[in-house]
């Protein structure tokens, strides 16, 4: 491999991040196949490939890889179950193991950037390494203040203030100040992604963002500050508006971005328009990732049947990414 790779952690080794990465690397043009390297397990990988009945050799990664096969760089981890669809612990290990060994390498210089497919959280708790999923490891290893999570369609993006907590406690974090530095944080990144003056809209957090008052006050005492703060510094930012009608007016093309309060009010819009090509990226880390934005499917792992069209739109991303980092 003459360039830096562009990474690729295989995710859960019991669930479908072996299929549906190895669907797509076969997918592509031994060329184009040469620009990535997966880490993770590799006689996972091996079944991964006879499962889906693919023509596909694997190489190890540093070495000479024959022209058309996949790189791969194994990490040993004791005890995997060695099969499809098991919830385990040494699974969770190894979900955090490769994630590990890729931060390493993106921030050590010797890859481009991660792509990530899915990993299961109960898992990864089980092993002992409490995080809310990929976002807060990612920001955790890579010793960032604070992270965000940006779901990316072709025709919708939102970003979060919050993600994986309650609903009470988004309630909470959802401050004139760090409604602000995410607005900020969408704004530096789709200006990066080429969008010389992105146009974005708060969804408020309220029905009606509140009526006034009649609905609650946290629209006006919580979110309209931190969006006046953002216009202060010449962002193209409104709101906030009821979260009802801002998806379909961005949807429509009102919008570059939607700066979405919490999990579920960002997360079902995207996933109702554009389930199988909504990318998952990380903002506010040091390094690039984005991941496929579903989940280890342990009922269909192992059986040859996932998709794996989002995992190819993940590394689409990926490289836009990378030329826009270059």
């Amino acid at each position: 491999m003459s360039q830096k790779p562009i990474v690729i952690t295989m995710g859960d080794p019991s669930g479908v991040g072996a299929e549906v990465t190895v669907k797509a690397m076969a997918s592509l043009e031994p060329k184009e196949r040469a620009r990535y390297a997966v880490i993770g397990d590799k006689p996972t990988l091996e079944r991964a490939v006879a499962a889906c009945n693919l023509d596909l050799a694997l190489a190890d990664f540093g070495g000479t890889v024959p022209e058309g096969a996949l790189a791969v760089i194994h990490v040993q981890v004791d005890g995997l179950p060695g099969k499809f669809g098991v919830l385990s612990s040494s699974c969770g290990e190894a979900s955090f193991r490769f994630i590990e060994k890729a931060v390493q390498m993106t921030t050590g210089g010797e890859a481009v950037s991660i792509v990530t497919a899915p990993i299961n959280k109960e898992a990864l708790n089980s092993a002992g390494h409490h995080y809310d999923g990929h976002t807060g490891m990612l920001a955790a290893l890579t010793h960032s203040k604070s992270s965000w999570m940006l779901l990316a369609s072709p025709t919708l993006n939102v970003l979060h203030v919050s993600t994986h907590v309650s609903l009470k406690d988004a309630i909470s974090r959802a401050t004139p100040e760090r409604v602000l530095e995410t607005i900020r944080t969408g704004h530096k990144h789709l200006k990066r992604m080429g969008i010389a003056n992105p146009r974005i809209a708060v969804a408020g957090i309220n029905p009606h963002c509140g009526e006034n008052g009649l609905f609650g006050r946290e629209d006006d005492e919580q979110i309209a500050p931190g969006v006046k703060m953002a216009q202060d510094e010449g962002i193209n930012v409104v709101g906030p508006i009821s979260a009802d009608t801002v998806y379909y007016r961005a949807h429509n093309g009102a919008f570059d971005l939607v700066i979405a309060q919490y999990h579920d009010q960002g997360h079902i819009p995207i996933k109702l328009i554009a389930f199988d090509t909504a990318v998952n990226v990380s903002l506010g880390l040091p390094i690039d990732r984005c991941s496929v934005d579903h989940g280890t499917a342990f009922d269909i792992a192992g059986t040859g049947k996932a998709n794996h069209v989002n995992m190819l739109a993940a590394l689409d991303y990926a490289g836009k990414l990378a030329v826009g980092r270059s």
